[in-house]
């Protein structure tokens, strides 16, 4: 028994230097953070993806990217914003935009596109903001 218990001992221990030489090994820095790794090359993949294109988001409206629990909005010609796509009130997630307004469809609760303020209840709070930019005609996480 005590063969065992010694055997599964020495084999954690092993396995955990080899992670963590795999980790001292890992990476060129590569990554969006300088950290390298696997988690680096996931952060340049998320960045190759655009949210959104900015053709695909019209002047007063917006579009709910639901993947992301995002809805980014083009209140003026130019000018985007985005804004966390869970409605405040109980997180139902927002199903449109159109005429400079976000609407959930759970209880009909409206936020302004512009800022994400509270048009019309029962949400009380705003829709949290959420950072992006435009690179081109790429609309990205910022």
């Amino acid at each position: 028994m005590s063969g065992v218990a010694r055997r599964t001992v020495v084999a954690a221990a092993g396995g955990a230097g080899l992670t963590a030489a795999l980790a001292a090994c890992g990476g060129d820095g590569g990554g969006k953070n300088g950290s390298g790794g696997a988690d680096g090359g996931a952060e340049v993949v998320e960045e190759a993806t655009p949210l959104a294109m900015t053709a695909d988001i019209p002047v007063g409206g917006g579009k709910v990217i639901a993947d992301k629990g995002v809805v980014v909005t083009q209140p003026k010609k130019g000018e985007f914003k985005a804004y966390s796509s869970r409605c405040t009130h109980q997180g139902c997630h927002v199903g449109s935009v159109a005429d400079g307004v976000i609407v959930c469809p759970c209880h009909q609760s409206r936020f302004d596109a512009n800022d994400g303020s509270v048009k019309q209840g029962p949400a009380t709070r705003p829709l949290e903001p959420t950072p992006i930019e435009v690179v081109g005609e790429a609309i990205r996480l910022g």
